[in-house]
């Protein structure tokens, strides 16, 4: 529990559902998936790619700015959304808000671009180290929206935007900044990264029907897809009136890794990370779960499980949306965050198509997201109305 709620006074995101809480919450309340198949180099694959307008609206900040053009896909995508986000609040350059900009993997696509050059050529271009600095996301952004408070990256897997968030709340609850963005960006489409993932054994080679069964305990394989997105999240301290909803709690955990990839079978760091989030409140209370599930059998069912240790037998409403945009790595937690507080503010769970019905909560009043990433890191945040 926080000594003081946090407020979300603004958030936005760009991903496969689109750029407006408008259009993301209408394409949330249709049973559809947005997931197509694109060709790469040697293979077909399954991924969660931008719309053609938003890309292009991307392009147009691309070219806002000359020194914008060489700027990496996962950078660009989150200038769009920090936009966005800024343009909501009330926030000005002179308040000097924090930043915190996390992603698993960064500048995928230039990296992998120098990184071929140099093999053909054995020299590097002159912008191949700036430009694929983990900081240099957020270093772009301050830039963009000219803030003069501290910026922060990092990577922490598929749970780094929730550890965005976790740090941004300690930098407010520490007295040492009033505001602060959080955010994760992922834009990692790329030939490389999918053939990574193919080569775990994980990725989803679904013929038709719903290629990602995440959430579905009956599936015989493993069904991840791969999702391109960034979202970005306004927090400031105490309960402000314009706040769309409150952070209660946050919990954290690492388990000791018995594999390089996966959680142990009850999944001992959301277990931790839950009950840390919840504090002294009632598993009761809690009305809606939105859960990691990748989409993978481990990796459903560690959850699960989990979540059964926890809430014994009264397990809340449970959802998750990586059916419908895929798993967008480091952006993942604050995609389901979004989809918690959307849940809050239109008082309606969403289902996933495939699972087992469950019975819908009669209010939405507190909602738990989690997020866990390679070495058992998971994250766990309760939000409220």
């Amino acid at each position: 529990m926080l000594k003081e709620l946090i407020s979300i006074t603004s958030f936005a995101s760009v991903s496969a559902l689109g750029s407006t809480s408008e259009e993301i919450w209408k394409n949330y309340l249709n049973d559809q998936h947005f997931l197509t198949l694109k060709e790469f180099e040697r293979f077909k694959a399954w991924v969660a790619q931008l719309t053609k307008e938003d890309k292009h609206a991307i392009e147009e900040v691309q070219n806002s700015d000359n020194k914008y053009k060489n700027l990496d896909p996962s950078v660009l995508y989150t200038l769009f959304v920090a936009r966005k986000a800024m343009e909501q609040t009330d926030w000005k350059a002179s308040d000097n808000f924090g930043i915190n900009i996390g992603s698993s993997r960064g500048a995928t696509s230039l990296f992998e671009k120098y990184h071929k050059e140099f093999l053909k050529t054995g020299k590097s271009s002159t912008l191949s180290s700036p430009t694929t600095t983990l900081g240099n996301i957020s270093s772009w952004i301050a830039h963009d929206l000219q803030t003069n408070g501290p910026e922060i990256s990092h990577s922490i897997t598929c749970s780094t935007g929730l550890h965005s968030l976790l740090n941004g709340v300690a930098w407010l609850q520490s007295g040492m900044s009033e505001k602060f963005m959080v955010g994760a960006s992922e834009a990692s489409l790329t030939d490389f990264t999918i053939a990574q993932m193919q080569a775990l054994k994980v990725y989803s080679k679904e013929k038709s029907g719903y290629p990602c069964k995440a959430f579905d305990m009956n599936k015989p394989k493993n069904t991840m897809v791969l999702g391109e997105a960034t979202s970005v999240f306004c927090l400031e301290k105490g309960a402000k009136e314009n706040a769309l909803a409150f952070i209660e709690g946050i919990g954290y955990a690492t388990e000791v890794l018995k594999h390089n990839t996966s959680v142990s079978t009850d999944a001992e760091c959301f277990q931790k990370s839950m009950k840390m989030a919840l504090g002294t409140i009632s598993t009761d209370e809690i009305d809606a779960i939105v859960m990691h599930a990748p989409g993978t059998i481990k990796g459903d069912q560690s959850e699960i499980n989990a979540i059964q240790k926890v809430f014994c037998n009264k397990t809340p409403f449970l959802t998750t949306n990586k059916w419908k945009l895929g798993h967008t790595f480091g952006a993942s937690g604050l995609l389901s965050l979004e989809l918690a507080v959307l849940m809050l503010q239109h008082q309606q769970v969403i289902e996933v198509p495939f699972a087992q019905p469950q019975k819908r909560p009669k209010k939405l009043s507190k909602i738990l997201v989690n997020a866990v990433g390679f070495g058992g890191n998971a994250v766990s945040v309760l939000l409220t109305k």
